[in-house]
């Protein structure tokens, strides 16, 4: 079984992809993991990569659509199946994912989408704050500070603040849309609920996934 996982900073994608790859012993696959890996193995895209990021310069698509497809010739993903994570993140990597996994013979059967309530996920994200004394890091509504408690004793980073969350949000909803689109055309797209609690979310997961197999 062959799948990819898309959902918003929040939704709980991490932790859904952890007890998925556990559950149905597939390979994880992490953009941050194949470019490590790549680069470490000194593969022809790893090489490549680094020279890229050595110069502080973005990679490029092709160079990462490559390190994808090196990735998934390997034995393992024929003996296991995959679960992409964090790729792809444009409709153009979508399409050369789409060419990769045809060259190699592979299929993929499913996209797994976290949906959460955006306006839920600002609420979600931006309750960090910080206590300016000790360092620790609190949540307004789920791991708020015990007691009573200043606000002018606590701070926000500027990246937890609800404008910036918010903001980040937008450009990840513009970014996954037309991928999750694409899919859709196919219809290979499985909704999953993501507001409700975490093991009611795999459970409704795990009853998709069984179907597939």
């Amino acid at each position: 079984m062959n799948l990819l996982i898309m959902g918003l900073p929040g939704a709980g994608k991490g932790t859904q992809a952890a007890k998925i790859v556990e559950e149905f012993g597939l390979i994880h696959i992490s953009t941050g993991d194949m470019f490590r890996a790549a680069m470490a193995n000194q593969t022809e895209m790893g090489v490549l990569a680094k020279s890229y990021i050595d110069k502080g310069d973005l990679v490029p698509d092709e160079v990462t659509n490559g390190i994808v497809k090196e990735r998934l010739s390997r034995d393992d993903i024929n003996d296991n199946g995959f679960l992409l994570d964090g790729y792809p993140r444009t409709l153009e990597q979508a399409y050369a994912l789409d060419d990769a996994l045809k060259a190699l013979g592979l299929t993929l059967d499913g996209v797994i989408n976290i949906d959460v309530d955006p306006a839920a996920l600002v609420e979600r994200l931006s309750g960090r704050i910080i206590n300016k004394k000790t360092g620790e890091t609190f949540h307004r509504i789920f791991n708020p500070p015990v007691g009573d408690y200043d606000e002018s004793d606590f701070y926000q980073r500027e990246d937890d603040k609800p404008e910036t969350v918010k903001r980040r949000l937008d450009v990840n909803i513009a970014q996954g849309e037309p991928i999750l689109e694409h899919y859709r055309q196919i219809g290979i797209v499985y909704d999953i609920d993501g507001n409700k609690d975490i093991s009611e979310v795999f459970l409704t997961i795990e009853n998709v996934l069984s179907s597939l197999k």
